[in-house]
């Protein structure tokens, strides 16, 4: 994975409507790293290191961040088909960036939407959080089911700020709402990396206490994990990533879905390879999927959720059915 990470980022970098060869982009890299090689005309350097790698890197930590997030809320979960989405993360996220658009805040600057985003996303997993919390203890059902109303609480405020929005923030709302990383830059990518990388730090450290978790809450506890305090943590972990990710890219579904569980296909459900694997091949899937984005159509670009969800959700079905098969068993 790691192999194909680099591969596909180069490939990616010289690939658009200024075609920059493989040989080139490895050239520039080179000479800016101050291992040789050779500085590309003013025009080459400017579409490479202005506008192609910001997009790369920032499809790689978005595609991290949601795959390690998937991984994580599966494990806590203990079902195959959680996602970030189940506790209401990516829907408290759309509602904070859809209300910074649809009523024109420019508090931050041309940070504001990434910001009123990310806030989004944190209260309303803290939302969920409380309101499911019953006698010191939360129950996995009423986490879902919780999540599951305020999704729907959430995508109904969306409606409400499109509804009141004029036809320029109507079409914002919209491209925004479809997910896409055409918009990157340099400072999005700052925005958004250090959030990431504090989750994808954490995430780790807590592979063998999801293990012990796989056993059953009861066993969990009885061989010293503190499944509550374990479980707030992960949360807020999840919240961390989905938020700072939706806050650039908005709503990229199925990556958190498809990459842990086709890893855990091939590799088994050993979580110490399992969260940073995941990390890798969101990383991997959603660098394949922008490239895909943005030449598939050219010189169109079709939105990166768009394309997600298409090849997403025919594996999403046939996950069901697998699953079913099962008896709702991991894969």
């Amino acid at each position: 994975m790691l192999a194909g990470l680099v591969a596909v980022s180069l490939l990616s970098a010289g690939i658009g409507a200024y075609e920059i060869p493989l040989g080139d982009v490895v050239s520039s890299v080179q000479h800016r790293i101050g291992l040789g090689g050779a500085a590309l005309d003013r025009v080459g350097e400017s579409v490479l290191w202005n506008v192609r790698f910001p997009r790369v890197v920032l499809a790689l930590v978005v595609g991290a961040s949601l795959g390690c997030a998937g991984a994580l809320m599966q494990g806590v979960f203990g079902n195959p088909l959680a996602e970030p989405a189940v506790i209401g993360i990516s829907s408290g996220a759309a509602v904070g960036g859809v209300a910074s658009i649809a009523f024109g805040l420019a508090f931050f600057g041309n940070w504001t939407l990434p910001v009123f985003a990310f806030v989004g996303g944190l209260i309303t997993v803290f939302l969920v959080y409380a309101m499911s919390r019953s006698g010191g203890r939360t129950e996995v059902v009423t986490l879902i089911l919780t999540g599951v109303a305020v999704t729907a609480f959430g995508m109904a405020m969306i409606g409400l700020f499109i509804f009141f929005a004029d036809n320029a923030e109507v079409t914002q709302i919209t491209f925004w709402q479809l997910g896409s990383l055409a918009q990157a830059t340099w400072p999005k990518v700052l925005a958004v990396l250090p959030w990431a990388l504090v989750g994808l730090a954490v995430a780790p450290f807590y592979s063998r206490k999801l293990d012990l978790l796989a056993l059953g809450e009861r066993p969990a506890r009885h061989l010293g994990v503190d499944v509550e305090r374990m479980r707030v943590i992960l949360m807020f972990v999840t919240a961390l990533l989905t938020a700072a990710a939706v806050a650039v890219s908005g709503i990229i579904s199925f990556v958190g879905l498809v990459v842990p569980h086709l890893l855990r296909m091939l590799a088994g459900p050993g979580h110490r390879f399992l969260i940073p694997g995941s990390a890798l091949g969101g990383a991997l899937v959603l660098a394949i999927c922008d490239l895909t984005a943005r030449t598939i159509a050219a010189p169109a670009e079709l939105p990166l959720g768009v394309l997600t969800g298409l090849i997403g959700s025919p594996f999403f079905f046939w996950l069901l059915r697998r699953t079913r098969r099962k008896q709702g068993g991991w894969a």
